[in-house]
């Protein structure tokens, strides 16, 4: 039954990507109508949900891998379709999204796809379906980049790249909606350094590809880097300090400097 579920996802997704312009919108209804039709009916839906995620994702992953191309909208649609999906039938948790990041990255990373795009547009288009749900910006980001260090940190994959994909990610997310972008930044800052701490990472190098990833999403939306990458810094600093006086002491000599061209001014008070 799963392998029935991928391969018609995977043929519908193909069909998208090689018929039509709108692959994003294309792969949202392939995702969202396979999503919902297969949890219809079903006694105990969380537990059936990430079967169905992993099977979604799987069949997405394949058929940009078969076609060659389209992976970062088809992620980005992929994503937004299964949460819209389970909204149809259940209820979204930001903790479901956050384990819908995680299996994103482990299918991506067992079919070969590359993890850095999968990273930067399933944070993108977690954050724009997480818009109707009952939480913040801050929290919405911060689950999804906790989410994608977890996800990346065990399947052996690079803590430092992970970071500055998925807080470019959440902040172009919150661009495309109208969301706050300082906001989003402190928020996924926040879940980068606690997920990094969590998984025994290096604090300095994930936080500087931090604020790196936040200046690299304003000079893409077009919003002053200077303010992006204040709210990165803090936000890390923020967390660090939730963990810490080493860990502020590393995250604040790794963000208190000109990143890609950019100073770094970090805004006070750090603690919550």
């Amino acid at each position: 039954m799963a392998d029935s579920k991928q391969t018609e996802v995977k043929n519908a997704v193909t069909r998208v990507i090689e018929g039509t312009g709108d692959t994003v919108g294309g792969t949202i209804d392939v995702a969202s109508d396979t999503t919902s039709k297969a949890l219809k009916g079903v006694g105990q839906i969380g537990a059936t949900i990430p079967a169905v995620v992993s099977e979604v994702l799987v069949g997405t992953l394949e058929a940009t891998k078969e076609v060659g191309s389209g992976l970062g909208n088809a992620v980005k649609g992929s994503v937004i379709g299964i949460v819209k999906g389970i909204g149809e039938v259940g209820t979204v948790t930001i903790e479901s999204v956050g384990g819908l990041v995680r299996t994103a990255i482990h299918q991506a990373s067992d079919v070969g796809a590359d993890v850095g795009t999968v990273v930067s547009h399933t944070a993108h288009g977690a954050i724009v379906a997480t818009k109707d749900v009952s939480v913040t910006l801050t929290e919405a980001a911060a689950n999804i980049a906790s989410g994608a260090i977890d996800g990346v940190g065990k399947v052996g994959g690079d803590l430092g790249s992970t970071a500055k994909n998925v807080v470019h990610g959440t902040i172009t997310g919150a661009g495309e909606i109208g969301g706050d972008i300082i906001e989003t930044a402190s928020g996924a800052a926040q879940g980068v350094i606690k997920g990094t701490a969590d998984a025994g990472g290096d604090l300095a190098s994930v936080a500087k590809n931090v604020v790196a990833g936040a200046i690299d999403a304003a000079k893409e939306l077009g919003v002053k880097a200077e303010d992006a990458a204040s709210a990165a810094a803090t936000g890390a600093i923020e967390a660090a300090g939730e963990i810490g006086e080493s860990a502020v002491n590393t995250v604040t000599g790794a963000v208190n400097t000109t990143i890609d061209g950019v100073k770094v001014i970090a805004k006070e008070p750090f603690k919550k």
